[in-house]
């Protein structure tokens, strides 16, 4: 049986181990469980990879990713407005 580490690419910290189930709930939140059945839900979540050979899942964590996933089920105009606002807000970061 594999059991992953979860690694958050945004800093490289280890934020879980013991990690059996990855999914996506219906809202686009992930979450991961470990042995013993116990669950994180992280909010706006991306895997990036997935590697058997040193049992570890990358991921990036952001407030857009979250908005994107929701873009690729279900579209409105409001959704697309509030993607461009935030999207926006990233680049002013950069």
């Amino acid at each position: 049986m594999c059991e992953f580490k979860i690694i958050k690419k945004n800093d490289a910290s280890q934020i879980g181990e013991d990690i059996l189930v990855l999914n996506y709930t219906e809202n686009n939140e992930l979450v991961f469980r470990d042995v013993l059945g116990v669950g994180e839900k992280i909010d706006s979540a991306l895997i990036l990879e997935v590697n058997t050979l040193n049992q570890t899942v990358t991921i990036l964590e952001h407030p857009l990713i979250k908005d994107f996933l929701g873009l690729m089920n279900n579209i409105t105009k409001l959704e697309i407005e509030n993607f461009q606002s935030k999207l926006e807000d990233l680049k002013n970061i950069l």
